[in-house]
C-alpha cells in the first residue's frame, strides 16, 4: 500500500499533505455517504477535485483509497478509564455505537465486510481494528488471556458491529451493559 505522495521541499510538503487530506476525506465520504463499490478513483478524483492521475500515481488500488479513508477518521475518541472494569467497557462501547452513528461507521464497517475476499485488505481491516480495539482489549487484558481474551474482545465489540452490519440497528444501553456483564461473568478473576 502506498503512503501517498512525498517529497522533500518545504513548499511541496504543504502541497502534498493538503493532497492528501482532500483525497482522504473525499475517499471516506464517497465510503460514508456511498458504498465500497462507488470508492473508485474516477468517483473520488471527481469529489476530492484531483485527476485521476494523481489518484493513480499515489494511491494506485482502492485498497489504497480505503486505507486513506480510513486514515483520515484517525484516532476514534475512547473512554477515559475509570479502574472499574464494567464501567470502563460500557463506556467505550457507548463511544463506539456514538462514533457508528455520527461518523457513519456502519458503512465502514459494512465496506471492511465487503472486502473481505480482497486479500489486500487484510492488514487494513487489522490495523483499524486494533487501533478501533486497542482499550477494550487493554481492558479486557486484566481478566482474559490467551484465547479467552480474543474471543472477549471479540463479543465486546461485535455487541456494537454485529447488529450494525446484520440489521442496520444500534444496541441501547440496556443491551451493552447486559453484553457486557455476560462477558465478565465468565471472565479468569
Amino acid at each position: 500500500m502506498s503512503p501517498g505522495p512525498r517529497h522533500t521541499d518545504a513548499g511541496e510538503d504543504a502541497r502534498v499533505a493538503r493532497t492528501r487530506a482532500d483525497v482522504g476525506r473525499a475517499a471516506l465520504e464517497v465510503l460514508t455517504q456511498e458504498d465500497w463499490d462507488a470508492v473508485t478513483h474516477a468517483r473520488v478524483a471527481e469529489k476530492a477535485g484531483y485527476s485521476k492521475t494523481t489518484l493513480y500515481t499515489h494511491w494506485p488500488s482502492k485498497v489504497d483509497l480505503v486505507a486513506i479513508a480510513l486514515d483520515t477518521i484517525g484516532d476514534l475518541p475512547h473512554h477515559d478509564r475509570t479502574g472499574d472494569l464494567r464501567t470502563d467497557l460500557i463506556g467505550e462501547l457507548v463511544l463506539f455505537r456514538t462514533a457508528v452513528r455520527d461518523m457513519r461507521l456502519d458503512r465502514v464497517l459494512l465496506a471492511m465486510a465487503q472486502s473481505a475476499s480482497v486479500e489486500q485488505m487484510a492488514r487494513v481491516r487489522e490495523d483499524f481494528n486494533r487501533r478501533g480495539q486497542r482499550l477494550v482489549r487493554d481492558s479486557l487484558a486484566e481478566a482474559f488471556s490467551g484465547a479467552r481474551l480474543e474471543a472477549a474482545v471479540s463479543m465486546i465489540s461485535g455487541v456494537v458491529a454485529c447488529p450494525t452490519i446484520m440489521f442496520g440497528e444500534l444496541p441501547d444501553d440496556d443491551v451493552i451493559a447486559a453484553a457486557v456483564d455476560i462477558v465478565l461473568a465468565a471472565s479468569d478473576q
